[in-house]
């Protein structure tokens, strides 16, 4: 599947298959499961609310237990307070998964992160697109995902696979 959005082309096709999976392991595990949905401020933009881009994809199934609305990167920055609801819940563990890697997901890990979470980023459930620099030099998908994680393996997050994240067994949240 190759689909273009920014300039560029998609990476990760399974994305959503992924996501799937582990939706389904955590609502087996009776895991809190946490959407985050981006309301652009650009009429433009196809996370416009009202436009086909903003509505959640067919793998999101099932009502979350918490749904925040954004207008910047970070799902900490939203309404409502995804920090205040994790601490009233005392979840110290999350999971991060979505679109897309370098953007929402990134700045939402290294947020979390910051805020003292135990946080698994599931690089193999986030996509991107691939982007040009401003001196244009053109960055993949793959690219980019792959600069993701090295930024946050280790320092903010632990970057798994969906298979490794399958593998445990830990009560976490999911964004």
């Amino acid at each position: 599947m190759t689909t273009r959005h920014s300039g560029g082309e998609r990476d990760n096709p399974v994305c959503e298959v992924n996501i799937e999976q582990l939706l389904a392991r955590w609502r087996e595990r009776s895991s809190s499961v946490v959407f985050v949905q981006h309301d652009s401020r650009n009429p433009e933009s196809p996370l416009f609310p009202g436009s086909a881009g903003h509505a959640f994809k067919d793998a999101l199934t099932g009502a979350p237990d918490l749904l925040v609305s954004k207008s910047v990167n970070s799902s900490f920055y939203g309404t409502p307070d995804l920090h205040a609801w994790l601490q009233h819940r005392g979840i110290t563990q999350i999971a991060i998964c979505g679109i897309t890697t370098n953007h929402c997901c990134e700045t939402t890990a290294r947020m979390a992160g910051n805020l003292g979470y135990d946080v698994t980023f599931v690089i193999d459930a986030t996509h991107t697109f691939g982007r040009a620099a401003p001196d244009g030099t053109v960055f993949t998908a793959q690219q980019l995902s792959a600069v993701t994680a090295a930024n946050l393996h280790g320092e903010f997050a632990t970057v798994q696979t969906t298979a490794e994240v399958l593998a445990k067994t830990p009560d976490s949240a999911s964004l």
